[in-house]
């Protein structure tokens, strides 16, 4: 993306807001989650989190990442739109089996309670409407603890687009 970059002053700041939405998406999540997230190993989960964005969409933090490739995709404009379908395909692609994975994990864990969570709340596209609502479901919004989980992506986000700009303006 970097190497083929064409950035126009246009396509670095919708890129912009659409990974940034993604980030605030991301963030959004991470601040009732936690860092449970960052994890390489087995798919697991101390507790079923159906509340924030959880409540409208059972999978927040992939449609965040999904939109921040998206987003650094326009803003490097590079071979566009060919590297940004084929790559937001991709990630499509490969959180989809991912999720899968995590599903079952869920289910074995939490039984008919997962089962009723994804009869109200879809896997990808959210629902304008709260889909799920759970009494004394135990999570609280923490956004100290959402930016302590999210400091490595937020890192990145910055780079990413410190370099983009960088780009636009030597190759203006």
């Amino acid at each position: 993306m970097l190497v083929f970059a064409q950035p126009t002053f246009k396509s670095m700041v919708i890129g912009f807001v659409l990974a940034l939405v993604g980030e605030v998406i991301r963030l959004w999540g991470v601040s009732f989650i936690g860092s449970e997230t960052r994890t390489t190993g087995e798919a697991g989960a101390s507790q079923l989190v159906t509340v924030g964005p959880y409540a409208y969409v059972r999978n927040p933090l992939y449609i965040g990442n999904i939109l921040i490739y998206i987003g650094f995709g326009v803003m490097s404009n590079a071979w566009f739109p060919w590297l940004t379908v084929i790559a937001a395909a991709y990630f499509v692609f490969q959180y989809s089996m991912i999720i899968s994975l995590e599903e079952e994990v869920l289910r074995q864990k939490f039984g008919e309670r997962y089962e009723a969570y994804t009869q109200k709340v879809p896997r990808f596209f959210p629902r304008i409407r709260r889909g799920f609502r759970e009494v004394n479901s135990g999570q609280q919004f923490n956004l100290r603890r959402g930016f302590i989980s999210e400091r490595r992506t937020l890192q990145a986000f910055v780079l990413v687009s410190f370099v983009v700009f960088i780009l636009w303006l030597v190759r203006k």
